[in-house]
């Protein structure tokens, strides 16, 4: 939870505090999503109708509550549907599982707008990982790659299946590598006490030095997103071929994957071109040894000022946009956000530096500015270029107006969020239109 200033990890130990209270790993908390408060131990639920709903659809939702709260929910119904019937802007989701992809479609979503691909390489994924980047030979390379191919395509035929018929942008892996790396600073203390003992290991010393070795001052301006597609050799085109397989499996069952390779943290256009010939070299194997033509379209996701500023060039061969609004306010900003909102955020917000935060509500006076130039240039070298945008704003209130003023296609939102997206989109349809026909009934 962002802002939880109040709560003190300390990993190392494996405990956290909060106040007086110390709370060890494997302790169950229950946490209110909208207050921020933590509470010890499981705190009992209840899923409110209008949540129902969403979920499973008016008829189940008004079944058995009393007259008032049917009148409710039917008067949500009502506005939603309204909406739906108004909008212009289009209203996807930010998934990465196949539950959560269903859950979002659920709610409404006409698609993913961003599938986050290192979060499929987390949990017992993250050991093939591992070893993938400590590598030392082609052969170590290659052994672990064959290992990840199929676990990659399992992932891929169960989003893409839960959105059949639907489009699911795919975002190739985008983090650092030191997130997929044993912890720095517990490494170097196992290293060290075993040292100590008389017990080296020669693995973990080596795991040690590599890990050293890789080490980075700000990991997120350093080897990342396309920069670590185009030096880790394979990486990239093991997640284009597991695409691949996975939507021609699909398509041999009768369905109808519809993926789209998303590279992230372009910041020049050669970048994206040289991504962009491997992608479509991959892509031309796997669909000639399966007889399945794919046609899948192969785009780019905006987030930095140079992206932005140079967007005609990169809509040469970039056939679409995701703008990804968290890491383009970084980066227009210069702060980062982990470093900053605890540290300064507030007094800003009391001097009014911030009426709130750029991180809640899109900047338009700047990184706004930035997305509405890149939309203008890259349309103008390629009319009809689809533009959406997947960073937490997709789900803001004020910015989802925004976005439909500068003309993008869709936003994109974590599931619980798509009714707000698709409520706020219709709303500024109908503002757009000067109020005609807002009248809800």
């Amino acid at each position: 939870m962002c802002g939880a200033e109040n709560i003190e990890v300390r990993s190392a130990d494996k405990v956290m505090r909060v106040g007086d209270t110390q709370i060890t790993e494997g302790e169950v908390i229950s946490i209110d999503g909208s207050t921020g408060e933590v509470f010890l131990g499981e705190v009992p639920v209840v899923q409110s109708p209008v949540v129902r709903y969403f979920e499973e659809g008016l008829d189940a939702a008004i079944a058995g509550v009393d007259e008032p709260t049917a009148d409710l929910v039917r008067a949500v119904d009502r506005i939603m549907r309204h909406a739906d019937e108004r909008r212009r802007l289009g209203v996807r989701t930010n998934a990465d599982t196949g539950p959560d992809a269903a859950r979002a479609r659920r709610m409404g979503a006409q698609g993913i707008g961003l599938l986050r691909t290192e979060h499929m390489f987390l949990g017992e994924h993250k050991t093939y990982v591992e070893k993938l980047i400590l590598a030392n030979t082609d052969g170590e390379r290659e052994a672990a790659l064959a290992a990840l191919l199929p676990l990659q395509i399992a992932d891929f035929i169960d989003v893409l299946d839960a959105m059949d018929g639907l489009p699911v942008t795919i975002r190739l892996i985008d983090p650092p590598l030191h997130e997929f790396l044993p912890d720095r600073t517990e490494l170097a203390v196992e290293v060290a006490l075993n040292k100590e003992r008389g017990q080296v290991d020669e693995a973990k010393v080596q795991v040690l030095h590599e890990v050293n070795r890789l080490a980075e001052q700000n990991p997120m301006l350093g080897l990342r997103g396309v920069r670590l597609g185009l030096v880790l050799p394979g990486l990239f085109a093991l997640q284009v071929r597991a695409i691949a397989e996975a939507a021609c499996a699909l398509r041999s069952q009768g369905k109808d994957p519809r993926a789209e390779i998303m590279i992230p943290l372009v910041a020049t256009a050669a970048e994206f071109e040289l991504t962009r010939a491997e992608a479509e070299r991959v892509l031309a194997e796997v669909e000639a040894k399966n007889g399945c033509p794919l046609g899948l379209a192969i785009g780019t996701m905006i987030e930095l000022p140079r992206a932005a500023l140079t967007a005609d060039r990169i809509a040469e061969s970039a056939e679409f946009f995701s703008f990804g609004t968290n890491d383009l306010t970084q980066t227009t900003w210069g702060f980062s956000r982990d470093d900053v909102e605890a540290a300064f955020f507030s007094p800003y917000l009391e001097m009014g530096i911030f009426p709130v935060s750029p991180f809640e509500s899109i900047d338009r006076q700047g990184v706004g500015e930035l997305v509405r130039m890149a939309v203008e240039k890259g349309r103008a070298t390629r009319p009809g270029l689809h533009c959406g945008v997947c960073g937490e704003h997709g789900g803001d209130p004020d910015s989802v107006h925004f976005f439909d003023e500068v003309g993008l296609d869709y936003v994109s939102c974590s599931p619980f969020r798509v009714p707000v997206a698709r409520l706020e989109a219709g709303r500024s349809a109908i503002e757009r239109a000067g109020g005609k026909g807002s009248d809800t009934r």
